[in-house]
């Protein structure tokens, strides 16, 4: 299989195609802001106006948007990549979205005559630019091992959960334990910071004692320093904590905490940090930089 198609070229999604050219596929991408694909034009990648236009050749569909709203914009309707791809096209979404989308969409796929695999990955856009990203991958096990290489490309390691949605709820299940350890974060240090404590001091003795997870290790330096540059954004954690909640709505099962962080990320959005890093949710605790 050379010829791929790729659809969304936002932070994690640009890394993904540049990765796919530099192994050598056949790159056609789509996004809806056509400058953002100006460099992956200059690279080699063939650009189209449309995901429909994008499916049409493509062995290979790759999907890497933000939301269920996105993905259903993508695939449905009569310039979708479903209304494109070819029959026996193997369709892959990436993207972080809810198990209840992604059956459908399978459901959708079946009838198109393609089939698809739901694949989001761990990692951020330094992982996506490097080629190291994980894939958490739901639906049936022979047809990922047609399409690893297209995978291995773009990432390191490859995880192989179960039936179609499986790889959507494990990574809601990972996201929702980075964003509770982040907003438990964000109150220790507003706590220390409001004490009148060494913040430098503070996170040396967090990451190197034992709530030194590797995404507290990852985000107790950034907060001290309010660096909030974008590796994924905080709007997005907001939803991934409301698929979350959403999917264990399904299985009766409550989520105090994460319902408690959800709010915590939603102020932060009502405060003006949607679009810089997730660990902004900080700001809703802390004292007002001078």
């Amino acid at each position: 299989m050379r010829h791929v198609a790729l659809l969304g070229l936002g932070l994690m999604g640009s890394g993904m195609a540049h990765n796919l050219l530099k192994a050598g596929y056949e790159l056609t991408v789509y996004n809806r802001t056509r400058a953002r694909a100006e460099p992956l034009a200059q690279a080699g990648a063939q650009v189209a106006d449309t995901p429909r236009a994008a499916a049409q050749q493509a062995e290979v569909v790759i999907s890497m948007v933000a939301d269920d709203r996105a993905s259903r914009a993508v695939w449905l309707g009569e310039d979708g990549a479903l209304a494109g791809a070819p029959a026996g096209a193997i369709l892959i979404e990436s993207s972080t979205l809810s198990s209840a989308w992604v059956r459908e969409l399978a459901h959708l796929a079946a009838e198109r005559g393609c089939a698809l695999l739901d694949a989001p990955v761990r990692g951020s856009r330094d992982q996506a630019a490097a080629g190291e990203l994980n894939f958490l991958v739901g639906g049936d096990a022979a047809l990922l091992e047609r399409v690893r290489p297209v995978l291995e490309a773009m990432g390191r390691r490859i995880d192989y959960l179960g039936p179609t949605g499986s790889g959507a709820i494990m990574k809601l299940i990972n996201n929702q334990l980075a964003g509770v350890q982040v907003a438990a974060l964000a109150e220790a240090l507003a706590v220390a910071e409001r004490a009148g404590l060494d913040l430098r001091q503070v996170v040396t003795l967090l990451i190197n004692g034992a709530p030194g997870s590797p995404i507290v290790k990852g985000k107790a330096a950034p907060i001290a320093a309010r660096d909030y540059r974008t590796n994924f954004a905080l709007r997005w954690m907001h939803k991934d904590l409301s698929y979350a909640l959403e999917e264990a709505v399904q299985h009766n099962i409550a989520l105090p905490t994460v319902a408690a962080a959800r709010e915590i990320y939603r102020l932060a959005i009502a405060q003006g940090h949607a679009d810089q890093d997730f660990c902004a949710v900080a700001e809703v605790l802390r004292p007002p930089a001078d």
